[in-house]
């Protein structure tokens, strides 16, 4: 069986130690928007509150999360990014 792309962000993301983490496929939403497709998981926002977040700017919150996201970010769509440190 394979993994849902949701499922292998949460995964990878447990590395971050998050004190909250929502992974959602909001796919749907942009039906007939560039880069849908049908079966979804094409258009993901990630919620994620965690201590290791802390000190660090915006913009470097966010590269932590893609380089943790590794090889998933190319192969979808869109990534909407919710962070905070806790």
């Amino acid at each position: 069986m394979t993994r849902s792309i949701a499922d292998e962000m949460a995964e990878r993301l447990a590395e971050l130690d998050p004190t909250r983490l929502e992974v959602i496929d909001e796919s749907e939403s942009h039906r007939g928007h560039g880069g849908w497709r049908e079966g979804g998981q094409t258009h993901w926002r990630i919620r994620m509150a965690s201590p290791r977040l802390a000190g660090l700017s915006r913009i470097e919150q966010h590269r932590l999360v893609n380089r943790t996201l590794g090889d998933i970010v190319p192969r979808i769509h869109a990534l909407a990014l919710e962070l905070a440190a806790e």
